[in-house]
């Protein structure tokens, strides 16, 4: 067993100032990472992505059209689509989200011109239907990531969720399977994941979750994935609707209601950043105070998995249900001068701790959330990527996905360690929040946030199990709490590459304030 050092130049310290606190006597938190008790794999699935038709998520986001100035390929950018390329997205949920709702999936198909509509959930703005089905599934094979179709189980009916299917799966000559052929795309598309209905407690439909069990039972039933390729480990998996926050008891009657029931995951949303509704935090310009209140809601989230899944395992302990986290993320106040029904906010140092936070979180629960999505990856809420015209920049929060590409099907590794407490404004959280995994490449990768924005984290590292001579990785930090990237200056925020060899017998890791630090062991 063997320690590193790593200089504190490097780590970014002292560029932003913090050479002083950095010199400064802190108390060292042991932490040990046991190689030898691997835990369950980490899916790949739980970095998924949302791209709901809200604001400029979809229209200005993925889709210029054909004809626009902005370089695409087939009317999808090709910035954006290089930029998710490389945080290996897996799987993108649409329509939807609410919109998912109310969308009939006929209107969004077709060369010829298509219906126009109004979005009523987001700004009742107007809905040209140009990115639709065949549209997605093109987006999916330039970035590629699997399908998960939110159908509409509100305003719809099972034979509309039959046909889509059709459409999208059938390899028989059918009317519905030669229309996409017309359409362009001669064989049948992979449907990977498909939720049936979203937020049926609410905006889907305002169901009692005993009324939701038997909706959901009757979609199943007709909800027919025709593909022969997708057989066996690539059938398609039904999602059902799940719950809100702490609604257990929609939890409880879900699960105990759909039993044999052809179902694969539940899912759970929960928007981190306010108590009680609407979310009044900015997304900027925040002082301390509001950066402690953000990021303890966020780490509400392991509550709501272990409590959510304890009641999944009465009905479910061999845990073949995936609790499937499909809407998380931070739910601020939209930006001055925008329109409010486009959700639209900046993306913070904050909202990189806030990320790294919850994907530990579902890490420590590997075995049971299997699949998430961040809410949502364009232009809308905690967001990857923020476009404006032909502009885009990265924000922090891409920044962190792209640090823990390594731990996508990678194994959990159990760590132990004392977190410390940081304290402000009548808020105490853990200093430190840290988790291990042994990525497919066979290389243990170690996730350290310093959550205490006004200290470094000195950390001893022990690696039970592994001779390792070198550390490398990536530390993300910023000049303050509330730092941003703007289309103006776009790296504020920006991973700077570290690296580590054994000098004394130790590896200590001293890491700046508001940090999130990934690194490998070799």
């Amino acid at each position: 067993m063997r320690h590193y050092a790593v200089s504190l130049t490097a780590l970014g310290l002292v560029a932003f100032g913090w050479a002083a606190m950095a010199n400064a006597a802190t108390p060292v938190t042991q932490v040990t990472v046991d190689t030898t008790k691997p835990g369950a794999p980490i899916s790949r699935q739980i970095f998924g992505q949302f791209a709901e038709h809200l604001g400029t998520g979809v229209y200005g986001g993925i889709w210029v059209g054909k004809d626009s100035p902005i370089p695409n390929t087939r009317g999808i950018r090709n910035d954006v689509v290089a930029a998710l390329k490389a945080i290996k997205v897996p799987n993108v949920r649409w329509p939807g989200g609410c919109f998912a709702d109310e969308y009939h999936w006929e209107k969004g198909i077709g060369k010829g011109p298509r219906p126009v509509t109004l979005n009523s959930n987001w700004g009742g703005v107007i809905e040209p239907n140009t990115f639709g089905t065949d549209e997605y599934m093109d987006f999916l094979s330039q970035i590629g990531a699997a399908s998960y179709v939110s159908a509409n189980v509100g305003s719809s009916t099972p034979r509309e969720t039959a046909e889509w299917l059709e459409y999208m799966t059938s390899e028989k000559e059918t009317s519905l399977a030669m229309a996409r052929r017309e359409n362009g795309h001669p064989a049948p598309y992979a449907v990977n994941f498909l939720g049936i209905g979203n937020e049926s407690w609410g905006c889907g439909g305002n169901m009692t979750p005993e009324h939701y069990a038997d909706e959901y039972r009757a979609f199943s039933t007709y909800a027919k994935n025709y593909n022969p390729e997708q057989t066996g480990d690539k059938r398609m998996m039904k999602i059902a609707s799940g719950a809100n926050v702490d609604d257990y008891n929609w939890t409880e009657t879900v699960m105990k209601d759909t039993q044999g029931k052809e179902i694969d995951g539940l899912s759970l949303h929960f928007y981190s950043g306010f108590e009680n509704w609407p979310p009044y935090q900015p997304a900027s310009g925040f002082d301390e105070t509001e950066y402690a209140k953000v990021i303890k809601t966020a780490l509400r989230m392991d509550e709501l998995v272990t409590k959510h899944s304890a009641i999944m395992d009465k009905y479910d302990p061999q845990k073949k249900v995936a609790l499937v986290v499909d809407e998380w993320g931070a739910w601020l106040k939209n930006e001055p001068g925008t329109n409010p029904g486009f959700l639209f906010q900046q993306n913070s140092q904050r909202d990189a701790v806030l990320a790294a936070v919850t994907i530990n979180i579902f890490t420590r629960h590997a075995d049971r959330v299997r699949m998430a999505n961040i809410a949502q990856m364009i232009n809308v809420l905690q967001a990857m990527i923020l476009t404006d015209g032909d502009k885009m920049v990265l924000t922090p929060t891409y920044h962190v996905f792209k640090m823990y590409v390594p731990w996508q099907d990678a194994t959990f590794l159990p760590v132990t360690y004392d977190a410390g407490t940081y304290s402000h404004g009548g808020v105490t959280l853990p200093r430190a929040d840290i988790a291990a995994a042994k990525a497919k490449d066979g290389k243990v990768y170690v996730s350290i946030t310093n959550i205490d924005p006004t200290q470094p984290l000195e950390v001893d590292l022990d690696a039970l199990g592994l001779k390792a001579k070198s550390a490398s990785g990536q530390t993300l930090t910023a000049p303050k709490i509330d730092s941003i990237n703007t289309f103006d200056k776009p790296n504020t925020v920006v991973p700077k590459a570290i690296s580590a060899t054994a000098e004394g017998g130790k590896l200590v890791l001293k890491l700046a304030p508001e940090s999130v630090t990934v690194v490998s062991l070799d």
